[in-house]
């Protein structure tokens, strides 16, 4: 085995353990996806990652993304987090941004002041979902059909099926069923209240190997329910969402859509280990 920079980052907060965190191993090479799959799982984390030396000459370093028991082409947590570990660990962008290579190709990410935020990916499947998996994942919620008042298709690497609640207080109440809902990544976003600090509440549930489990928060679904929300008028071109309440967590996705159309998906990171791990 050989020693091997690792920070363990926690994402969506600038307050230790209040985010979602993330194992990044900062050098990957040698290892073999056997050995990737085998740590990210020992780690009990939803998420680990392994930077590489970038294969596309416009990239400033390649990532593997994986969660237990898959390797994901693109997740938005580990993106931000993975930029923040290396830039902690003296990582130089040749230009403006740093620009991540991973398996949906190359994702910019700027610095926002204490922030980062990097491009939406595009959506590889949007529109409206099929009623039957509408009326499927009501029941799988524990709510009625017509509670979910709009829904479609987030699909940015992970398959998530978005839905819209009338409400937060409904959404913080959900405890889903996860024999009706198996093998379904599921998004739910609701609206505030007036008056709260932030425009929307989110929660996201997936399968991890045989369990459904909850995301902290999640950087993939915010990106792809903003490029729904804001494309279908339903949320403004810029926003705040918290995401993790239901876990006790404070979770904060800073949406904005720029005078190009694209739309990124922000926040601040913290390290909160650091050292080295063999493999």
């Amino acid at each position: 085995m050989t020693q091997r920079p690792f920070q363990q980052v926690d994402v969506f907060t600038d307050t230790p353990y209040l985010g979602n965190p993330l194992a990044v191993v900062l050098d990957g090479r040698g290892l073999s996806t056997e050995a990737m799959q085998r740590f990210t799982d020992w780690t009990n984390l939803s998420e680990c990652t392994f930077v590489l030396p970038p294969t596309n000459t416009n990239a400033d370093y390649r990532v593997r993304i994986f969660c237990p028991g898959r390797e994901l082409p693109f997740a938005g947590h580990p993106t931000l987090g993975t930029c923040h570990a290396w830039l902690q660990a003296g990582g130089q962008p040749r230009g403006e941004h740093v620009v991540q290579e991973c398996g949906v190709g190359l994702v910019p990410i700027k610095r926002d002041g204490t922030r980062l935020a990097f491009a939406a990916p595009p959506l590889r499947r949007s529109g409206p979902l099929d009623d039957a998996d509408v009326v499927l994942i009501a029941r799988g919620l524990g709510v009625p059909r017509d509670d979910i008042v709009a829904h479609a298709w987030c699909e940015n690497g992970p398959p998530w099926r978005g839905v819209m609640l009338r409400t937060a207080a409904q959404l913080l109440d959900l405890k889903p069923n996860a024999a009706v809902l198996a093998g379904l990544d599921i998004g739910v976003v609701a609206p505030q209240p007036a008056g709260a600090d932030t425009a929307f509440e989110v929660r996201a549930f997936f399968h991890t190997l045989d369990a459904l489990s909850e995301d902290p928060v999640t950087g993939s679904l915010n990106a792809a329910v903003a490029q729904w929300l804001i494309g279908a008028g339903l949320a403004p071109e810029r926003y705040v969402a918290a995401q993790g309440t239901a876990m006790g967590r404070a979770g904060r996705v800073h949406i904005e859509r720029d005078a190009l159309g694209t739309i990124w998906v922000g926040g601040a990171s913290v390290t909160c280990i650091q050292g080295q791990v063999a493999l």
